[in-house]
């Protein structure tokens, strides 16, 4: 069974992994020096876990999910972040709507929307950035 869904195991590992980083780093902003009541430092925590996210979500995706062998360890990181750009954006509209409009405790919101995130990375990295 895992042979034939190595894939899909491998990135909801990795996913996992990844998660925990996005929100250990997001946390230890808000808790530490950043108030998620402020949009803007909101956001700035928001960006920071991003940043320590897929640059950790790239080498274990790369390695782990999607065996890639690809010379080219540049041009595919850089397509990589390119691609998560997207789901920065839906993240941070969704954290903004969440956490500033509606009210919702940022730490509930930021784990709603790691879900939604992972899935969209995963479509993105499986169609775009790792391709065979």
């Amino acid at each position: 069974m895992y042979e034939k869904n190595k894939e899909i195991i491998n990135y909801l590992i990795a996913g996992i992994l990844t998660t925990i980083v996005s929100l250990a780093v997001y946390y230890a902003s808000v808790l530490t020096v950043l108030d998620p009541l402020d949009p803007l430092q909101l956001q700035i925590a928001n960006i920071i876990s991003w940043i320590a996210a897929v640059s950790f979500a790239y080498f274990t995706n790369r390695k782990y999910v999607f065996d890639s062998h690809n010379p080219n360890v540049l041009k595919e990181c850089s397509a990589f972040f390119a691609s998560r750009i997207g789901t920065l954006i839906m993240d941070m509209g969704t954290m903004f709507l969440l956490v500033s409009v509606m009210g919702i405790n940022d730490k509930i919101a930021k784990l709603i929307v790691q879900i939604i995130v992972t899935i969209g990375n995963y479509l993105i990295s499986k169609l775009l950035v790792f391709r065979k």
